[in-house]
């Protein structure tokens, strides 16, 4: 299969419209080709291709900043010459200045298949400005690695913010693409807007579903993505950003387990299993423990558990990480009410709401698991007409079948 960069690269027809024009490039680490070249090297190779300026997103464009919060500066690509614009430094929307340095914007960002990812929210905020600034905006399309399931509470109005670009469920089943397309649907946006599709994927394909096993090489989108595994857990276990709980930052397993030295996962386990043993399916849960090298609990041993998407028994239908995470908080809460779960402190810049209820795009996760009366069956009431609606909403936007 190819890849939308690697279809350009190979396609003199399809680079026809650049020519002649200013030419910019959204990248990060994961921006490679085939052959493992850094996107912004490929293009600046090619002869017809008149590569103005490169922006980066969260963690930078080469990849430089571990923590969320942590901002990348603006500089001068070394090998190139031109600049390179931070957008998750001193702004997180593209200047007047910046979207003066070029014609045509190409953005070529894998990934995780979660509203929380913040590339996601600059992906709206880059086709919002090209709106306004008259400019173009392809998308150079990649795999969603966590494949076309749909999960989770859509995001409320009023709770939209950077980790919350719009009123997608937690797990959406879009590629960038088909985001770009949904944004510009869903705000009236008129931009110059296109697509260079994928060849050949096909999310249904086992065993990678959504990535291609075996014919791309995973590179970490983010620090803390190292992975296959963490994209498909990582709808459930980023909500443990906002929480007290380790997600494994400072182990080598990260965003794919959680815990806290003060827990005893055998009786989490059992709790989730008596609840709801049906939010469970499509993984196995392991107990262990790890010492994180940095961040949550630092040096400290933690007790926890382990989802395992890794091996046979995964289902990729089945599985449902938002709900087995969440279904680890109400176990928590059942098993030790006055546990200090919900963590309070800045999160993405926003100072005054709880970041479990800004991950969530709503307070009603948190409401759930607080309640010592709600059960499983009145979180799916809330959550299954989101999912869908959702499923209708997305039918008109999808490009690959």
């Amino acid at each position: 299969m190819k890849f939308g960069i690697d279809r350009l690269l190979d396609s003199p027809d399809l680079r026809k419209p650049l020519r002649g024009r200013r030419v910019a490039l959204l990248a990060h680490p994961a921006s490679v080709t085939a052959d493992l070249v850094h996107s912004l090297d490929a293009l600046a190779a090619l002869d017809g291709i008149k590569l103005a300026a490169a922006f980066g997103p969260q963690h930078g464009l080469r990849g430089d900043k571990q923590d969320n919060m942590v901002e990348s500066p603006d500089y001068t690509d070394p090998a190139h010459g031109i600049p390179v614009f931070s957008l998750y430094g001193e702004v997180r929307r593209p200047t007047d200045a910046m979207m003066d340095s070029f014609d045509v914007l190409l953005v070529d960002l894998q990934d995780l298949g979660c509203r929380i990812y913040t590339f996601i929210t600059t992906l709206r905020y880059v086709l919002e400005e090209a709106a306004k600034k008259g400019k173009t905006v392809w998308v150079l399309d990649r795999p969603n690695p966590a494949g076309r399931p749909i999960e989770g509470l859509r995001l409320r109005a009023g709770w939209e913010s950077f980790v919350g670009a719009g009123a997608l469920p937690m797990r959406h089943g879009l590629t960038l693409g088909e985001l770009g397309r949904w944004f510009v649907e869903s705000l009236r946006l008129d931009v110059d807007y296109h697509v260079v599709t994928m060849e050949g994927w096909d999310p249904a394909n086992a065993p990678g579903y959504g990535w291609p096993l075996g014919e791309r090489t995973w590179i970490n989108p983010s620090p803390n993505a190292p992975n296959l595994w963490m994209a498909r857990c990582y709808a459930g276990t980023v909500m443990l950003e906002g929480t007290t709980l380790s997600e494994g930052r400072g182990t080598t397993r990260p965003l794919e387990l959680f815990g806290a030295p003060d827990l005893d996962a055998n009786r989490i386990v059992a709790e989730m299993r008596a609840l709801a043993p049906d939010w469970l399916q499509g993984c196995r849960l392991r107990v262990c423990w790890f010492e994180p090298t940095f961040h949550k609990h630092a040096g400290k041993l933690c007790e926890g558990v382990q989802i395992h998407v890794e091996d046979g028994a995964y289902d990729h239908q089945g599985f449902r990480p938002w709900r087995l995470q969440a279904l680890a908080f109400k176990a928590i809460r059942n098993l030790w009410p006055h546990y200090d779960l919900w963590r309070d402190f800045p999160y993405e810049y926003e100072y005054h709401r709880l970041a479990i209820d800004l991950i969530n795009g709503s307070e009603l996760l948190r409401q759930w698991v607080d309640d010592a009366a709600a059960a499983p069956r009145d979180f799916d009431a809330l959550t299954l007409p989101d999912e869908r609606s959702w499923q209708e909403e997305r039918e008109g936007i999808l490009l690959y079948r």
